[in-house]
């Protein structure tokens, strides 16, 4: 491989037309009570009526997928008042680490269901099998998703 072409591909100049490009990759980690620190450093944001918050995803497949997929506009409600959730369009990679507990700020897909959740309280109950994937973590603002009822959200790259 030339060095050109190698450079090309490190820097995503090889993409054919039309495709999305990866999410930039940063080895910073984000300081929180989440038993998943290492983050890809790439932000996000979330819209709710007037409110803006942002989020920083973990660096997996399941998160640049979801990434990928950005912007989204979901109708969230509410469940078991620790969550919003909302349909994603269409499933993303199950390929991340699976997990029974979270943690306040998480955001995290549900595979079955293709469901994203933001978690903004702890009610002390695990998750069901087959468990969540954690895509990311809410910067601050969670309280922003303790909203009653539903709404629809806006999710956006941050670049």
């Amino acid at each position: 491989m030339t060095l050109p072409f190698a450079l090309a591909i490190a820097f995503g100049l090889g993409a054919a037309p039309g495709d999305d490009p990866a999410p930039p990759r940063d080895t910073r980690s984000v300081s929180s009570t989440s038993n998943n620190k290492d983050t890809g450093g790439v932000k996000i944001r979330f819209k709710l009526g007037g409110a803006t918050v942002t989020a920083t995803l973990l660096d997996s497949r399941a998160s640049r997928d979801f990434w990928s997929r950005l912007p989204l506009t979901l109708k969230m409600n509410d469940l078991f008042l620790r969550e919003k959730y909302g349909h994603l369009p269409r499933p993303i990679s199950e390929d991340g680490k699976r997990t029974r507990s979270y943690e306040i700020g998480d955001i995290a897909y549900w595979p079955p269901s293709s469901d994203l959740a933001v978690y903004y309280r702890h009610d002390g109950e695990r998750i069901p099998e087959p468990g969540i994937i954690v895509l990311g973590r809410i910067d601050s603002g969670v309280e922003t998703f303790a909203f009653s009822g539903s709404r629809t959200i806006t999710i956006e790259r941050v670049e």
